[in-house]
């Protein structure tokens, strides 16, 4: 029995079991499981990263905050250069630098002037820590979009601290640094604080720093009586002073603060009813005490510190080339010639490009706009000087004949302002009465490229177009680069490079820079300047310029351009070099205006005082001609056979007359050069033969009896 039950359960098969059997897992790949874990090791190492980011931030900030000045030491720190500038004599010309007006405790800054400037400059103040997340990323959004830097994101506070801490270098080091002292100054003192110091101490333009001084400089009254029009006004000048300063441009200025009030509107800070009944009429801007001539001269030097002296903020004394006395009477000579309701502006050089009176306007407090320097203005005749300069240079002399007859070069047929033609006449003749049929047969004869070229060697910075009509002066140009042109022709032909500063020293005595004569270039021949000269003299003596004339010798030139909107006369004598130029500023006629008579008058009016104290210096007007220009008469005086020289053919080539006459039947006579000579000695330069286009180009050339080695 026991045997047999056990061969029967050996035989049968086991009960089916309860929990079914796990079906074996097939093997992992590794990627999913792999994948999360790269990421949360990224995550982990960003959180670590950032948490590192952020101690270091903490220590950086704590750091700066411990070094922080109190609030009373911030309070008395001033921000600024003086600038103390001085004339070529010594004499204190003018004193630039801040002017810092009562400091205002923030309860005594009226609500409408701390309202536009947080509406203008950081519209989030009271919400951020120093630094805006928002404003920047707007900032960035607004640099996508547009493609330039639009909004700068800083707050105000990050502007105190640039202000008071940093300089205005456009680097990320410069800004990282500015974020953490901003934060380091939210957390020593209060928003009110951070306010008060910024609004005290912000630059509005004009010297001005502080909302005190910036109202007593341009409304004359105390900055606690700051009305809302007044209020947007000085808010709208931090963006850019000098562009906005109601100094130089009122309409600017009310422009801008209208901005600021539609700006105050939408930032909550005023109703729209108040920005409707925001009357600007009723804004009486204060008078600038003080102001004269003198800072068209000063507007122009001083930006050059820049390049000068970088990166110096100590107080200097700067010394220029300007003349006081020199500079009254060009003043006068305005004043007194200036058509009325036209503008007029004058520049005045030494020999060696030093700056001896400079003035953009007839009254500097009316418009501080630089006509001298900024302005560009058809030259009219004043052009001619490049066109006969090229015209010289090409090998006419004063002397030449040239007809005056009516002439059309491509379709421009120019006409002579008398309407008249004087027929068979010198090359001097035709400059000195500014003959334009002349002038225009010269430019095409001479090519109008070589015209431009000549005007930009000279020194003209403008653009300068080709057409035939560019001969009449229709190409812009500036008084100071025409004064320059002028100056150089003086120098012989030798380039000048006008200059205003001589030396910069600290209030301490040490020399941070100071001006050194260099040689000009030779931008012409001495014989070609000669040859101008005398026909620049020409045209004072007898010609257009004849109201110029001052008791000595006087080079220069007229300009009219037409119309009568522009009259120009710029000449020299006695080293001096003076530009005078008359117009109005949006260009209309000017009835009667000429180049000959306010700006020649005004010319001499002036001259008289600049060269008084000077020698009596007669012009070099003697052509001293290259050997290769002298006439063959003029060979014989200096003592050459006229047979033996050689002469140019039809087709331009040199010939050499005593090679001619023994010339081999089907010897074709040449240059003597090609004979194994040297050519003459201040001859124009031979053209290149085939034997030297060879040797430079690298060709093997075939000597004699060598031939196929």
């Amino acid at each position: 029995m026991a045997r047999s039950a056990i061969r029967r359960s050996l035989s049968e098969p086991p009960p089916p079991s309860r929990t079914p059997p796990r079906s074996p897992k097939p093997p992992s790949s590794g990627r999913g499981g792999g994948f999360g874990r790269v990421l949360r090791r990224i995550f982990v190492w960003l959180f670590a990263l950032a948490l590192l980011a952020a101690i270091a931030l903490g220590v950086a900030v704590a750091v700066a905050a411990q070094s922080l000045p109190s609030f009373e030491s911030l309070k008395s720190q001033a921000q600024g250069q003086m600038i103390v500038v001085r004339a070529r004599d010594g004499s204190e010309l003018v004193s630039l630098g801040p002017s810092y007006g009562k400091w205002l405790p923030i309860g005594e800054i009226p609500p409408v002037m701390q309202n536009a400037m947080i509406s203008v400059e950081d519209r989030r103040y009271y919400d951020h820590y120093g630094v805006d997340p928002i404003g920047v990323l707007r900032s960035l959004f607004v640099r996508v979009e547009s493609g330039k830097w639009r909004q700068g994101g800083s707050t105000i506070t990050q502007q105190l601290a640039r202000n008071v801490f940093l300089n205005n270098n456009r680097t990320f080091a410069r800004k990282a640094r500015e974020a953490v002292l901003a934060i380091a100054l939210e957390t020593k003192f209060s928003k009110q604080q951070i306010l008060e110091l910024y609004l005290n101490k912000v630059y509005f333009g004009g010297g001005a720093y502080g909302v005190d001084s910036a109202s007593r400089k341009f409304f004359g009254h105390a900055g606690t009586e700051l009305t809302l029009p007044e209020a947007a006004i000085v808010a709208g000048l931090v963006k850019a002073p000098s562009r906005y300063s109601p100094t130089a441009d009122q309409a600017a200025a009310v422009e801008r603060a209208k901005t600021v009030l539609s700006t105050m509107q939408d930032a909550g800070r005023i109703t729209a009813a108040e920005a409707v009944n925001a009357d600007f009429k009723t804004v009486k801007f204060a008078q600038e005490a003080g102001q004269n001539s003198v800072r068209y001269f000063t507007d122009w030097a001083l930006p050059q510190l820049d390049l000068l002296v970088p990166e110096n903020n100590e107080p200097v004394e700067v010394w220029t080339t300007l003349d006081p006395g020199l500079q009254r009477a060009a003043t006068d000579a305005l004043a007194k010639n200036a058509p009325k309701e036209a503008q007029g502006a004058l520049v005045s050089m030494d020999r060696d490009g030093a700056i001896l009176a400079m003035v953009g306007g007839t009254d500097y407090v009316t418009s501080n706009y630089n006509r001298a320097v900024n302005s560009v203005r058809q030259p009219g005749s004043a052009w001619k000087l490049f066109v006969y300069l090229a015209a010289l240079e090409a090998g006419y002399k004063p002397d030449d004949a040239v007809v005056d007859e009516p002439v059309t070069i491509e379709g421009w047929s120019p006409h002579n302002s008398g309407g008249s033609y004087a027929g068979k006449i010198d090359v001097r003749t035709a400059f000195a009465y500014s003959k334009n049929t002349v002038a225009a047969q010269l430019g095409n004869e001479v090519g109008f490229s070589a015209v431009a070229a000549m005007a930009r060697r000279f020194g003209i910075t403008t653009a300068i177009n080709t057409m035939p009509s560019m001969v009449l002066g229709t190409s812009d140009v500036r008084l100071i680069d025409m004064t320059r042109a002028f100056a150089a022709v003086s120098a012989k032909g030798t380039s000048i490079e006008p200059y205003g500063i001589t030396k910069v020293n600290t209030t301490a005595g040490r020399v941070l820079y100071e001006h050194k004569a260099l040689g000009g270039q030779q931008l012409v021949q001495p014989y070609v300047a000669a040859g101008i000269t005398d026909m620049l003299q020409t045209a004072v003596n007898i010609g257009t310029g004849r109201a110029a004339q001052i008791g000595r010798p006087v080079a220069g030139k007229t300009g009219t351009t037409s119309s009568n909107k522009d009259g120009w006369f710029v000449g020299f004598s006695s080293g001096i070099t003076t530009g005078v130029w008359m117009g109005r500023d949006d260009a209309h006629a000017v009835p009667g205006l000429m180049g000959g008579t306010a700006p020649a008058r005004a010319f001499a009016q002036y001259m008289r005082i600049a060269t008084a104290r000077r020698p009596i210096e007669p012009f070099d007007t003697e052509l001293k001609l290259p050997e290769w220009q002298l006439e063959p008469d003029d060979e014989t005086n200096y003592g050459k056979n006229p047979e033996d020289y050689f002469y140019v053919d039809e087709q331009g080539n040199l010939i050499d007359p005593s090679r001619q006459r023994g010339a081999q039947p089907g010897e074709a006579p040449g240059r003597p050069e090609d004979y194994g000579q040297p050519p003459e000695d201040g001859g124009p330069p031979p053209a290149a033969d085939g034997g030297f286009l060879d040797q430079a180009t690298g060709k093997q050339v075939a000597k004699p009896g060598r031939a196929g080695q």
